[in-house]
C-alpha cells in the first residue's frame, strides 16, 4: 500500500505542477496554487533518525502544502466538520487572494467563522490532499523539499502557512474533478468523477 501511494506522489511531483483546480456538481469550482519548493508525500514517511513509519493508520492520503496567498474560488464541504465538540454542516467558503473571504453553514455558521478568525493564519488554506480533503491553518514544513537541512524560518519563506489551527474538512464527492495545470502549459487529469485519473 505504501508503494502504490508512493508511485502516486512521485507522479504527482514529476509533474512540475503549478495549480490544482477543483471541480464538482455540488458548486465547487476552486483553484489552489502550489510552491515550486514543495513536494507531495503520503503513506510511509522516515522520521529524523531515519526511522520508517506510518504516520495515519489507515492511510490513504497523497498531501501537499499549497502556496500561501494563492487560492481562490469556492468550495463546498461534502461531511460535517467537528470542532470544539460541536457540528458545522452543510457548509461552503469562498477564497480569495489565498484567504477565506465568504463562509455559509447551515449549521453552526457561527462557529464557523470563529475558527478562521483564530489568527492571521486560520484563513488560509494550508493542505490539499488527493483523499478530497483540505485544511485551513497550518501547513507542514515537512513537504518541503530537503527540509532536514532547512530551518522553519526558510520553509515559512516559500508559503508554508503559520498558524494555531489546522482543521481539515471534506470536499470529496461522486462528480469530483481535479486538474493538474503544469509548468509546460499543459492540463493533466488528476481525478474524474471522485477517484483518480491515473
Amino acid at each position: 500500500h505504501n508503494r502504490v501511494l508512493m508511485a502516486r506522489c512521485d507522479y504527482l511531483n514529476g509533474l512540475g505542477i503549478v495549480s490544482l483546480q477543483y471541480t464538482a456538481d455540488n458548486g465547487t469550482d476552486f483553484t489552489v496554487g502550489m510552491m515550486p519548493e514543495a513536494q507531495f508525500c503520503g503513506g510511509g514517511e522516515k522520521s529524523l533518525q531515519g526511522i520508517f513509519y506510518n504516520p495515519n493508520i489507515p492511510t490513504e492520503e497523497c498531501f501537499i502544502s499549497p502556496k500561501r496567498g494563492v487560492a481562490e474560488g469556492i468550495v463546498y464541504a461534502t461531511k460535517p466538520l467537528s470542532y470544539q465538540g460541536q457540528l458545522i454542516e452543510g457548509f461552503s467558503i469562498r477564497f480569495a487572494g489565498g484567504k477565506a473571504v465568504e463562509v455559509h453553514a447551515e449549521k453552526n455558521e457561527e462557529l464557523l467563522k470563529t475558527m478562521i478568525s483564530m489568527d492571521e493564519g486560520a484563513a488560509t488554506l494550508v493542505d490539499v490532499t488527493a483523499a478530497c480533503h483540505l485544511a485551513l491553518g497550518m501547513g507542514f514544513a515537512d513537504t518541503i523539499r530537503d527540509f532536514q537541512n532547512k530551518t522553519l524560518e526558510e520553509c515559512r519563506s516559500y508559503g508554508v502557512n503559520d498558524s494555531m489551527i489546522h482543521e481539515d474538512f471534506m470536499i470529496g464527492c461522486d462528480s469530483m474533478n481535479i486538474d493538474a495545470h503544469t509548468r509546460d502549459g499543459k492540463v493533466v487529469p488528476i481525478f474524474r468523477n471522485g477517484n483518480w485519473a491515473f
